[in-house]
Formats: structure tokens, sequence, C-alpha cells
């Protein structure tokens, strides 16, 4: 590389669901695709940057050879990834849908398929790890976290706000309810400072390379890079 030319930032980016076991064949999910992750990664690979998905199960799964895919299924999964991938990064972004809660664990379920009976069926739930506040605990200096943020249209800035503040990240990437699983969304990019950037109505292959550049230009200016 041209000593003259600023430095591509390295890109991570987590993508898509967890799937949270029940037995050995039910578990809980969510609704997201992988979508705009995979658009995310096939954009920063395509500039350049050295880029890796940390990928859940998804519908969606970057076209691009040079993209490092590595799977996880469940939240504990992916809490290791990070913990091993983190570190070697400059910009995480945080697209993945990680469950909020997990079925706890239950000797009379972890054995196999439970059966159907007519009787209700009560599963306990106990709160997954906080995956992103715990890579901002550790975060090194110079790394940029953004973060996403899925939420009913009335409470969306409220929401990120709320998620910058409380997850000490740079930036939420926030969307209201209508993107889950959709090929469009209506974005607004809210930073730890205050500002707002509005990137209305597109697809989330047209809003890929737009998010991206927000991000590379926060990076380069939080650290002061040239270019």
């Amino acid at each position: 590389m041209d000593a003259s030319l600023p430095r591509l930032p390295r890109v991570l980016i987590t993508s898509g669901p967890t799937h949270e076991p029940i037995d050995r064949v039910r578990f809980l999910g969510n609704r997201s695709s992988g979508r705009f992750g995979s658009a995310l990664a096939d954009v920063a690979a395509a500039q350049g940057h050295r880029t890796v998905v940390l990928q859940g199960p998804v519908k969606f799964s970057p076209l691009r050879t040079d993209v490092e895919v590595r799977n996880f299924s469940t939240c504990s999964d992916l809490q290791t990834l990070l913990r091993q991938s983190t570190g070697g990064f400059d910009i995480l972004i945080m697209a993945a849908a990680v469950a909020d809660y997990r079925p706890k664990p239950n000797p009379a379920l972890s054995g196999g398929k439970f059966r159907r009976t007519n009787a209700p069926l009560t599963l306990e739930l106990e709160p997954t790890p906080d995956l992103l506040a715990e890579v901002s605990a550790t975060r090194q200096p110079g790394q940029l976290l953004v973060g996403f943020a899925l939420e009913p249209r009335a409470d969306l800035l409220e929401s990120a706000r709320a998620k910058l503040e409380r997850k000490r990240i740079d930036m939420v990437v926030a969307n209201p309810l209508e993107a889950m699983d959709s090929p469009e969304a209506e974005v607004t990019v809210v930073y730890a400072d205050g500002r707002v950037t509005e990137l209305g109505m597109l697809s989330k292959a047209e809003h890929a390379p737009k998010v991206l550049a927000l991000a590379v230009a926060e990076w380069r200016r939080r650290v002061g890079a040239k270019g």
C-alpha cells in the first residue's frame, strides 16, 4: 500500500439472528435475515477493507469471496467469537439481532425432544449477556463501535440515544420495526455527541455504502487519521 494514502480501517460485522435452544429440536429465534450485515460486508470488502463477518443462521450471506465468514448459532457462540476477534479490528458494526432472553437450562428438556401433551408448557427465560456493552468495556483505543436499534417508529430516536449511553458506543443505526426481514429500511444514524443523519427509505443494499462511509468518516475523525 502507498504510504501516502490513509490506512483503511479493518471492519468486523455481526449479522443475522441467534437461535437459543429449547431442546435439541426447537429454539427461540427471530426473523433477522442477515441482509443488511451481508450488504455491509460486501461493500467493505469491495472498497479494500479487511472484512470479517460473524454470521448467525441467515437467509443472506456475503457474496464476495474475500469476506471472511465465521459462523455462530447462539448468543454464547457469538460472545466467544467476539472475544476472539474484536482486538484485531478498528470498526465493529453490530448488525446481528441477538436474543435478549434464552431458555434457562432445564434437564427435562435438554436430553432430546420433549413430547407434546395437552397440558400447558412453561418456559423459564434468563437474560443473555449484553455483548455490545461487553465489547465496549474492553475496547482498545481507536476502535469505533456501531450498534443497531430496531424499535417502534415513535420511540426510535429516544431508544437510539438511550442505547448509545447505556452501552457506551459511538453510533447507532436506527430502524423502525418494519425493517425486520424487509429488503428496505428507513435509516437514521445517531451519534454519541448528539448528531443525527437521516438517510431516508432505501433498499438495504443502497444503505450499506452510506452507513459504511459514515462509520469510516467517524473513525477517521476520532483517530485523527489522514484522508
